[in-house]
């Protein structure tokens, strides 16, 4: 049975308007995204394969493009608006912060990060500059290659930190293709900016790694 001939009020997109899209499952939401099904199967139940195939909704948005097409019924037409869709996302939360949303819980900054860094194929360490009310300054890629505790100058992490007159900050970084354990590299790193930093009286508030869909926060394991 198709999507059309179930009762108007079970129906993805005539349920996401009449109850808002918070209301709606994984698979029905992707339903509205599809629009379509493929033969034998619905909208809402290819979107359930996607989900089985996939592993996730990141794992999904993670896809590369022959991946994604290797579904019957989807290709490059698809691929495209879903990923137009995650950037509008992604701008849209950065107008939000750029306006003076404070970064002030780690779920806050794990979903920016996860938008913003869960996608990249290269990896890369960003710092995020705030004020004295954890709101966002600025944004920096100051790192963009092989992580190790040598391969950030804490020296340039600092100028930065002055130049945009910073209370504090985050650092993050991702593993394209691994976990988001940090290694001991990582644990390195951290406590040589945190030392720097505390020269200028900078705070480092927490350091994240990214992997995929999944964020883990030094702060909240006691590693830092």
């Amino acid at each position: 049975m198709g999507i059309k001939d179930w009762p108007e009020d079970q129906r993805p997109r005539e349920r996401l308007i009449a109850e808002g899209a918070a209301a709606l499952s994984d698979p029905a939401l992707l339903a509205v995204f599809l629009r379509v099904g493929v033969r034998g199967k619905s909208a809402v139940e290819l979107g359930r394969d996607l989900l089985l195939r996939f592993g996730s909704l990141g794992g999904l948005f993670s896809a590369s493009l022959a991946q994604f097409s290797g579904v019957h019924g989807l290709g490059p037409a698809k691929y495209a608006q879903l990923h137009a869709v995650m950037e509008l996302a992604r701008r849209a939360i950065s107008e939000q912060l750029a306006h003076g949303i404070a970064l002030d819980s780690p779920d806050a900054v794990k979903q920016y990060l996860r938008i913003g860094m869960s996608r990249q194929r290269h990896e890369s360490f960003v710092v995020l500059f705030l004020d004295v009310k954890n709101r966002l300054i600025a944004s920096e890629e100051m790192f963009r290659g092989t992580l190790t505790h040598t391969s950030v100058h804490p020296r340039e992490v600092v100028k930065a930190a002055l130049a945009h007159n910073a209370a504090g900050l985050l650092l993050a970084h991702n593993h394209p293709s691994g976990t988001p354990e940090p290694s001991e590299s990582d644990l390195l790193l951290t406590r040589t900016l945190m030392q720097a930093l505390a020269l200028v009286d900078v705070r480092v508030l927490d350091h994240f790694v990214v992997a995929g869909h999944h964020v883990h926060s030094f702060a909240e394991h006691r590693q830092m």
